[in-house]
């Protein structure tokens, strides 16, 4: 009898063990430790983990979007935080992916707009982006996803960078620039506000150059990862009235090989746990289940079209 018990007790334990080493092990790739993805990649992780049983999710600093979608292409990561626009490039193969097509990719849903600034100092009578013509404009780091937000913008009012004088600038170094004089105007895509463009409005001032009417849904029905936006007055010093902009939005990115209920599972961990997203978070307070569905040009996983659907924000 008494070896009986010991066995028994050892079996109880190897199970035990057994069910810990059941718990599944997840990548969520965010950015940089400084940025806006990393911590909030933490908000996320951190849900998941409480809500759904044997989950262990680890947000995982990196170079954001761009090296993020490689991450998942190559089996690295399972989920990721990225601009909507770079993941559209990565799963066509163009633009800064050109010739680098990227498989293995979908979507769980879009979280929060980062918006498309487009600021002009007060002295270069800049009201509209007609004036751009022949000024000296800022577009963002050479490459960059910036770059081709200015690029396609542009372009949707017949505008190309051969028209303008292009500088290739950081944010800090555009705001500099406007502030003393070297540039004319600048493209800054970030969250509003964006904390170069606020100590611009206040040592200089500035003028917001917004996106608007035809043109505007122009660009979107062409480029299905923007959404229309409006940057609040008073947004910035001196700014009074409402500036209508166009946003990219920062995604939720998962695996397409991961199975469809653990994808449900997580989705709706989330969507239905905001209210804790936001409290961690400040851009959690942006996340909605209905604007999620907005701003997708990858397809979504169905794990995450099946809650979707369940809940009426999806066809």
């Amino acid at each position: 009898m008494k070896k009986i018990v010991v066995f028994a007790s050892l079996l109880g334990a190897l199970l035990a063990l057994t069910g810990c080493n059941d718990k599944k092990n997840y990548i969520l790739a965010t950015g940089g430790t400084s940025g806006t993805y990393y911590p909030f990649g933490g908000a996320i992780a951190n849900i998941w983990n409480t809500k759904i049983a044997n989950m262990n999710v680890t947000a995982q600093a990196t170079g954001a979007s761009a090296e993020n979608l490689r991450l998942i292409s190559k089996g690295d990561a399972e989920f990721a935080t990225v601009q909507n626009d770079v993941m559209d490039y990565a799963y066509r193969g163009s633009d800064m992916f050109a010739g680098q097509k990227l498989p293995n990719l979908a979507s769980i849903g879009t979280l929060y707009p980062e918006v498309v600034q487009i600021a002009a100092s007060k002295s270069s009578g800049i009201k509209s982006i007609g004036d751009l013509h022949g000024k000296r404009v800022s577009v963002g780091d050479a490459g960059s996803g910036v770059e081709f937000n200015a690029k396609q913008i542009l372009e949707g009012y017949g505008i190309t960078f051969d028209d303008i004088k292009k500088n290739n600038l950081s944010f800090k170094e555009s705001a500099e620039g406007l502030q003393n004089g070297t540039l004319d105007a600048c493209f800054i895509t970030a969250g509003v506000p964006n904390a170069a463009l606020q100590e611009l409005a206040f040592t200089a001032g500035l003028v917001l150059i917004p996106v608007t009417g035809a043109e505007a849904d122009s660009i979107c029905n062409k480029y299905s990862f923007y959404t229309k936006t409006v940057i609040p007055a008073g947004t910035y010093k001196g700014t009074d009235i409402d500036t209508e902009a166009l946003a990219i939005k920062a995604t939720l990115a998962v695996s397409a090989s991961l199975d469809e209920s653990t994808v449900y599972e997580m989705t709706k961990a989330l969507f239905e746990n905001l209210d804790e997203l936001g409290s961690a978070h400040a851009k959690g307070k942006e996340v909605s289940a209905k604007a999620a569905v907005t701003g997708i040009s990858v397809p979504f996983h169905p794990g995450a079209a099946k809650y979707f659907k369940e809940i009426g924000v999806l066809d």
